[in-house]
């Protein structure tokens, strides 16, 4: 049986938490309002796993995400996952969004027609809305159709998703309108 741990680490957003196993990270929570709600969500989302000091392919993706969120172009495909907790239709689209370098976007259309359909867009939506490793699977570059932000269910929403968009340089077409 696999043991699950996780670390607390400082972002330009906040404090992040990681959850990682034998075979590689489990989990990203971006930073909630407070560090305790934080590791409340890990808790909710991961049960009760030990708080553990990152093993050195854990604390690179540390790094990495740190780096990333401070507006450096990093490049996070090479940290290992494990979504043995996924489906393989969730696999497949969080495997087409880790190819999005930072600064650029597709969109979930995009994302469906790889995978066999424009009609798939809105399942797409959805597994990125279950996306368990946000930022190294980086569904804030993944927009609605039009350029508009779409969905993101991080703590903050679409504002958290824009943010993230604009520390990397990702050319955004959208201004919210008074029903946003």
């Amino acid at each position: 049986m696999t043991a699950y741990n996780y670390a607390m680490f400082d972002t330009a957003l906040g404090r992040c938490g990681i959850a990682w196993g034998d075979r590689g990270v489990v989990a990203v929570q971006l930073p909630q309002p407070s560090e305790a709600q934080t590791r409340a969500r890990i808790a909710q989302r991961q049960g009760a796993i030990d708080e553990a000091a990152p093993p050195a392919p854990v604390q690179d993706a540390i790094d990495g995400i740190v780096a990333l969120l401070a507006g450096q172009p990093i490049d996070l495909t090479h940290i290992a996952l494990d979504l043995d907790g996924v489906s393989e239709f969730q696999r497949g689209v969080y495997a087409i969004a880790r190819t999005i370098p930072p600064g650029h976007t597709l969109s979930y259309g995009d994302i469906a027609k790889r995978l066999g359909g424009v009609e798939l867009a809105r399942e797409v939506g959805q597994a990125l809305g279950r996306n368990p490793v946000p930022v190294i699977v980086p569904c804030h570059r993944v927009l609605a159709a039009g350029g508009k932000p779409g969905g993101f269910s991080a703590n903050g929403g679409v504002a958290t998703k824009l943010k993230l968009l604009s520390i990397e340089g990702a050319a955004v077409n959208y201004t919210p309108s008074l029903f946003d």
